[in-house]
């Protein structure tokens, strides 16, 4: 399975994600895919009209209980049927899921933000077997701890720890930016684990853009692997990430920045 090419979407409505997923179709023909989808926008906008406080460190969304009963709402709910549907019309064969069915992820509670979880171990073997029999994995970011609790997971983590545990090749993080950039603004085609830590420490990376690079860093199972960061907006956006080493940032162990 080291072709398994690991996909997290970004976007906020099914309008602006339809290009990618019908890309995600057409490689699904060629090569086995996992799509891995967040949903923060879509949360927030829910949590809003319910009247519950939205509050991020670090980067992430701290949840409380009422926050969690949302996300597990709109994130294996709404978000997951939407993209299943989707898929399916563009005459892919999904299944959605989240990271707690069939205990696919397995979660570890991260402090000071909740029940909020990383991604410590995967059950490569449900994935594997969805694979083989050709289908597509939609997975919903959530998991649950080390106590059984079902918690929220950055979606950026969750597609890491699946590509980390499949082996996969690549893992494609596809966001609202065109890449990682250094300390003058430019755009940097590839760049070592050692120099993205750099740039967190400087505040050059920070905010969002912390957990998904940590991510990508986390994604880097063995020699060959590379995690992208790219415009989930731009034309032929997947096909590009996937090929094209100009397009987007790729993340690789012992590669020199560009």
């Amino acid at each position: 399975m080291s072709e398994v090419v690991v996909v997290k979407l970004g976007g906020t409505t099914l309008a602006e994600q339809r290009q990618v997923l019908a890309e995600v179709a057409q490689v699904a023909r060629r090569r086995p895919v996992v799509l891995v989808h967040g949903g923060g926008k879509r949360m927030t906008e829910w949590l809003e009209r319910l009247g519950v406080e939205t509050r991020f460190e670090g980067g992430l969304r701290v949840t409380d209980p009422a926050a969690l009963e949302v996300a597990a709402a709109v994130l294996r709910g709404v978000v997951n049927s939407e993209l299943v549907a989707a898929l399916r019309d563009e005459g892919c064969d999904a299944v959605g899921l989240s990271g707690v069915d069939g205990g696919l992820l397995i979660g570890e509670r991260l402090p000071d933000v909740g029940l909020v979880a990383t991604v410590t171990g995967v059950r490569r073997d449900l994935i594997d077997s969805l694979l083989v029999a050709g289908q597509v994995p939609v997975v919903a970011p959530l998991a649950r701890d080390e106590d059984g609790v079902v918690c929220n997971v950055n979606a950026d983590d969750a597609a890491a720890g699946l590509a980390a545990g499949l082996g996969a090749r690549q893992l494609v993080l596809m966001t609202d930016v065109d890449g990682i950039r250094d300390a003058a603004g430019r755009k940097l085609d590839s760049i070592t684990p050692a120099q993205a830590e750099a740039l967190i420490a400087d505040g050059t990376i920070r905010g969002g853009m912390i957990p998904k690079v940590r991510a990508a860093l986390s994604a880097l199972a063995w020699d060959g692997t590379e995690a992208i960061v790219a415009d989930g907006s731009a034309t032929r956006a997947l096909a590009r990430a996937l090929e094209d080493p100009h397009f987007g940032t790729r993340v690789r162990a012992g590669a020199g920045a560009a």
